[in-house]
């Protein structure tokens, strides 16, 4: 093992050795470099007044070469803080913007201790990084059976961890905390367990109440008081889209610092916050009573962003921190986020209006997101997509033999009304057929 690897564990040793112990065997083993090429060049960056010529990019009249085609496009920003590498971590005022932002936004958080915002290549690269740091062979991965098939990815093919779900719902349609306390407690020989809440959740378009939050969190402690290791995930990726009566703020605020054994970490970003899919602007977070912890993580982080992208790209970056410092800003995504409520409740109007019945569907509840997703009560839930597909030329997403994905995100709200009738006949073809 690399002898930086092994200060960085001893350091989170000292902080608290249960989190030293929810590494991975790759977690253990990473580093970021100190006599690298990028701590070099940042040694010349400070005190090489005469020339630098350490890191490889190309410069012209001292700033980054570049090309008029590209440049006269983006003229509104300066060529230094579109074409030169971003730090590994982020830009700094970036990551600053975002804490503050987060502070503003998760009131629960103020007065816990927490770390800096590391940026990721979007929502994705940072569960990846959860996975790389913590996730070996074996462990259990818990997520509710109502979810993104990434996870099955990123945890299962990739680091070959168990999946364990339990059911996202009760009968009464409520959150599963119970479900989710019964998952964790059957790690107890394992001694650990990763959590991931993903809410708004992806598919369903639902978060908890606050009764039902501060469940998931007594839950968590629980496990905890019985032994067990938990990383506790927060999948914030469409945190701030809450439509009606639900939490209103991250559940990290209530999970970080919440017992030895729990290590709170939050994955979010400007992706689906922000409307900028594209940008791939990502966050990750940890919070720990102990600053060591905090900062041996961060390098470990660094580490895999080194290893794998060496670091996310600049101009995204760049654009992002400018729309955060913009007075517009705040008006402007009020503005979306009343466009994306008016379709969620165009949605339940229509769906409760007593058009289509209940024979046909039935729908999981929903509050908040980009989502929605039917039971179907009479036909096979692919089979309804491919006759939508081919007939009505209406795409929709189908997860499991009952549920149809419908994403009244993309969808106007004056059109809504013309899908849902195209889903309605569909299925009666198939019934008929």
């Amino acid at each position: 093992m690399n002898p930086l690897a092994g200060q960085l564990n001893d350091s989170i040793k000292a902080g608290n050795e249960h989190v030293y112990d929810m590494l991975s065997n790759l977690g253990k083993a990473l580093y970021y470099p100190k006599e690298g090429i990028l701590s070099q060049s940042a040694e010349a960056a400070a005190h090489a007044k005469k020339y630098n010529a350490t890191i490889g990019i190309a410069t012209e009249h001292g700033v980054p070469m570049h090309l008029g085609v590209i440049q006269e496009k983006l003229s509104a920003y300066s060529p230094k803080d579109l074409y030169g590498y971003a730090p590994p971590a982020g830009k700094p005022e970036l990551r600053t913007l975002w804490r503050e932002k987060m502070l503003r936004e998760t009131p629960s958080l103020e007065g816990k201790s927490f770390g800096n915002p590391i940026a990721t290549n979007a929502l994705t690269h940072g569960l990846s990084i959860v996975a790389d740091l913590f996730a070996d062979q074996g462990d259990a991965v818990i997520y509710p059976d109502k979810n993104w098939e990434n996870y099955e990815l990123t945890f299962g093919v990739r680091r070959l961890s168990d999946t364990v779900n339990y059911p996202l719902f009760t009968e009464d349609m409520g959150f599963n905390s119970e479900g989710l306390l019964d998952a964790l407690l059957a790690q107890k020989e394992r001694g650990k367990a990763i959590v991931l809440l993903n809410f708004p959740n992806n598919p369903t378009g639902y978060t908890p109440g606050i009764k039902e939050g501060e469940a998931i969190v007594a839950a968590i402690l629980r496990a905890a008081e019985e032994g067990i290791n938990v990383v506790v995930v927060s999948d914030d990726a469409y945190f701030g889209l809450f439509f009606e009566d639900s939490l209103k703020e991250s559940l990290f605020g209530r999970l970080a610092n919440l017992h030895p054994r729990v290590l709170a970490v939050k994955i979010d970003g400007a992706t689906k916050e922000e409307f900028v899919w594209g940008f791939r602007v990502g966050f990750i977070t940890y919070a720990s009573d102990s600053k060591e912890v905090l900062a041996a993580l961060e390098q470990k982080t660094m580490g895999i962003i080194r290893a794998t992208i060496s670091s996310g790209p600049h101009p995204s970056q760049t654009f992002v921190l400018d729309a955060l410092k913009s007075p517009e800003f705040a008006e402007q995504k009020e503005e979306k986020f009343q466009i994306m409520k008016g379709r969620a409740n165009k949605v339940k109007a229509l769906l409760d209006s007593g058009k289509y019945g209940d024979e046909v569907w039935t729908y999981y509840p929903f509050n908040s997101g980009y989502f929605m997703c039917l039971k179907l009560h009479t036909v096979p839930a692919d089979a309804l997509r491919l006759h939508l597909i081919h007939n009505y030329g209406l795409g929709t997403i189908a997860l499991g033999e009952t549920d149809l994905r419908v994403a009244f995100s993309c969808i106007e709200e004056d059109q809504l009304e013309d899908l849902f009738d195209m889903v309605y006949a569909g299925i009666r073809d198939l019934e008929k057929a």
